[in-house]
């Protein structure tokens, strides 16, 4: 595609994705900073005080700041870590709505802000150049509008040079919070603040106005499309101990060395942690995790007197670790969890060893998401759209709609920073990746399938496709076929398709080009692009005509002279390629035997293991490939590597919860949106599961047991649904079948006795049935 034409299409469609985000807010009060631009990594105070003679039902803010913010009114904190990292699209910022309402009164109010101003592109974040505040609300009688008239000043007690400023753009955008107490600013943002027993001395000046919106550097405003964190307040570590010892506070170091407390965390968690001391001035308190690849940490050098403090910035680990030098009197240690939503979908089976390790995967999922889908919470914070597309199956079965929210933006990030008609691996602060383009070519492909159609697909929303769909078709366009009838191999900044052993590269990019060709066809029918579905044919018609013939070597799939590799035969599977007579070859010579494959591509494996039929193999696999990481009783993540290098311990791209999800506890949707869906159940060995799935229609909930002559399944399918239930012939010779209490099927007979309830027919794996949306108990019983 032209890229002047291109360029057109996409603004476009940014415009009408965010024309109700910006139209909708007719800004009228100015962007605020101190006079200079920055520095990279200041953070900034803000006060306003002001009068209301009544407070309205609804007070909605609108505040937009490069970078993050923290919030009071009247000593109170309304809203821990706003802001988003900056970037719906190469001239945009977005913006927070917040409710202020509760926090205000008749009388005198007291607002407080405290804003982060990163000053650094990396990964997920595109600095503007400028730190910057703006806030208006209507509050009734007026409009409280950020201007001159606002006063701030630069919190002189974090320390600007900090370690993490100077990393690379391969690292967080975020860094290390050094605080002195000795320089802190007192109760400014407290009840005491706006009282008469807090001055606001002459170091304080009035804000500097730096435009209007859509002023640039931030330019046009986009509505924050994902919810503010959860925020679950201040607790307990479940255990503080110093070496091996366990130890209750109030604790002080007598000791001439400084001692380090180990505050055990219930699970790996994103937290900001927190102290109570009672110190001289001068004594320095460092503050970390037991993650080795975690990057941010956290410094705190007393005042003299009793104190406390939370580093802002948040980290992630099994535990946090102080650091607290001789003579300081430890009276409190507390964190704050906060993330994106939280796990809504559960399983639970017979197997204590698939229970954990789903829980353990949906977990990696939860804490590698916030401002986006990461790769990891620790070492990057990366949007790499290949380990999104691993997430993706794992959300629509653990998350909610904050999940959903998130996949979506990622998608509109993803298309907004897009390289002429490449889709690129990292957005939106990084679209260079070592000088390079961060295109990496294989999760490009894969993330048209997995990552924009499935979104679709769950989701139902049109309009997100619509905005993708010209990238997707022009960025296909990119590949030359080759004379063999396949296509040609295009380079990246490498040609890297999964950290295991022994990638058989070509063809495992031949296989997700065919797999992101099928997706895009169906995303043309979908939006009624008739005129492309010529072309997606002629090429998928031309690979499936001579994969074959290329690539089969008599009982796997790969290149002639190269090791044996699953993911090839695996994604042959995955996309039809292979036909469902070499299933048999497949597993026997390779997809059972073989074990190259990474984390990023293992699942892939155990589903095609499970699609060629043999479900037991499957778990046999994952059991295998999982089993040190389950049975590390420290660990509550899954990690980034198999074996003893793991690599970090929490990395996006493992899902073995969307394969026991979808394949043995059997759910998973057939029409767009989940307007219909079948739980055809594959229990293998196990004699117990149950799931909840948070739909985008609803909760389904199943809940099965088998015992020896009965199985039954309690299934509650959400209103304006319908589902396809099987009854699996593996687990129960079934010789008559209920649905509450009343007869539906007996010796072989369909018995039309239940409204709601028809007959779908029967399979080589199911006795399946027709049902409507409510409440159902079916029971199968054998002689």
């Amino acid at each position: 595609m032209n890229r002047f034409l291109l360029l057109i299409v996409t603004t476009i469609s940014l415009t009408i994705g965010s024309a109700a985000n910006s139209a909708a807010m007719d800004w009228k009060a100015h962007w605020i900073w101190q006079a200079k631009d920055g520095p990279a990594n200041t953070w900034v105070a803000f006060r306003k005080e002001f009068e209301m003679n009544e407070v309205p039902e609804k007070v909605l803010a609108n505040i937009s700041t490069d970078t993050k913010y923290w919030l009071w009114i009247n000593g109170e904190m309304v809203l821990f870590e706003g802001g988003l990292a900056r970037g719906p699209h190469r001239d945009g910022t977005y913006y927070d709505e917040v409710e202020l309402q509760p926090f205000l009164k008749p009388g005198k109010n007291s607002l407080a802000i405290l804003v982060w101003y990163w000053g650094k592109t990396a990964k997920t974040h595109e600095d503007s150049g400028k730190g910057g505040l703006v806030f208006s609300a209507d509050l009734g009688e007026t409009v409280l509008q950020s201007d001159r008239s606002w006063m701030l000043k630069v919190h002189p007690a974090y320390d600007p040079k900090s370690k993490g400023l100077n990393r690379s753009a391969n690292r967080p955008n975020a860094m290390d919070v050094k605080f002195d107490a000795r320089k802190a600013m007192g109760d400014w943002s407290g009840k005491a603040w706006y009282s008469a027993d807090y001055s606001m001395d002459e170091s304080w000046k009035p804000a500097t106005e730096k435009g209007v919106p859509p002023a640039m550097p931030w330019g046009k405003l986009v509505k924050r499309p994902i919810p503010h964190w959860n925020d679950r307040g201040l607790t307990d570590y479940e255990s503080l101990r110093i070496g091996k010892k366990k130890i209750t506070l109030p604790y002080k170091n007598e000791g001439k060395k400084p001692v380090t407390i180990f505050a055990k965390l219930p699970k790996n968690k994103q937290i900001t942690p927190y102290l109570k001391v009672n110190s001289n001035g001068g004594r320095t308190i460092k503050i970390g995790t037991d993650n080795s690849w975690n990057l941010i940490n956290a410094q705190y050098t007393t005042k003299h007197g009793v104190q406390s403090f939370e580093t802002y910035s948040w980290m992630s680990g099994h535990a946090v670790k102080y650091t607290v030098p001789p003579g300081v009197e430890v009276q409190d240690l507390q964190y704050r969890w906060t993330g994106l939503g939280s796990i809504t979908g559960t399983f639970q089976c017979s197997d204590p060893f698939f229970e954990r390790l789903w829980s353990m995967a949906a977990n990696t999922l939860y804490i590698c998401s916030r401002d986006c889908y990461m790769d990891c919470p620790d070492r990057e914070r990366g949007l790499w759209i290949g380990d999104v597309a691993d997430q993706t199956g794992a959300v629509f079965y653990t998350l909610g709609e904050p999940g959903r929210l998130l996949l979506k933006k990622g998608i509109d990030n993803t298309i907004a920073y897009q390289n002429s008609d490449i889709i690129q691996g990292l957005a939106p602060g990084f679209g260079n990746y070592r000088g390079k383009s961060s295109e990496l070519t294989a999760q490009s492909l894969q993330y048209i399938d997995q990552g924009i159609w499935r979104y679709y697909f769950n989701t139902g929303d049109k309009a997100t496709l619509a905005n993708a769909y010209p990238s997707v078709l022009a960025y296909l366009k990119l590949w030359n076929m080759e004379p063999s009838g396949l296509p040609e191999i295009r380079k990246g900044y490498a040609s890297w398709v999964d950290w295991g052993t022994n990638p058989d590269k070509k063809p495992v990019e031949v296989c997700w080009y065919y797999i992101a060709l099928d997706a895009a066809k169906k995303m043309a029918m979908e939006l009624d692009k008739p005129d492309d579905i010529g072309w997606y044919d002629e090429r998928i018609q031309s690979i499936a005509a001579n994969f074959d013939k290329i690539y089969w070597r008599d009982g796997y799939y790969g290149s002639q002279g190269a090791v044996k590799d699953e993911r090839v035969s695996a994604l042959a599977i995955l996309n039809g390629l292979a036909d469902p007579s070499k299933y048999s070859a497949l597993l026997e010579n390779v997809l059972t035997t073989e074990y190259n494959a990474s984390p990023h591509m293992e699942w892939i494996v155990e589903e095609a293991i499970m699609l060629a039929g043999d479900h037991a193999a499957g778990l046999k696999r994952m059991r295998e490939r999982y089993q040190s990481q389950v049975d590390d009783k420290d660990l509550t993540t899954l990690c980034e590597k198999f074996g003893k290098k793991r690599g970090t311990p929490n990395h996006a791209w493992n899902a073995p919860n969307y394969v026991l999800s979808r394949y043995i506890a059997g759910i998973a949707a057939d029409e767009v949106a989940w307007k219909s869906y079948h739980v055809l159940p594959n229990l293998a060995h196990l004699t117990a599961v149950k799931q909840v799935v948070p739909s985008v229609q609803g909760d389904i909930s199943v809940d099965i047991k088998l015992s020896d002559k009965n199985y039954t399944m309690h299934l509650i399918s959400p209103a304006g649904t319908k589902a396809v239930v099987g009854i699996p012939k593996a687990s129960i010779a079934t010789t008559v079948i209920m649905v509450n209490g009343s007869t539906i099927w007996e010796n072989g007979t369909f018995v039309d006795n239940v409204s709601g309830i028809s007959w779908n027919g029967e399979s080589s794996e199911h006795l399946k049935f027709d049902v409507a949306s409510g409440t159902w108990t079916f029971t199968a019983k054998a002689d």
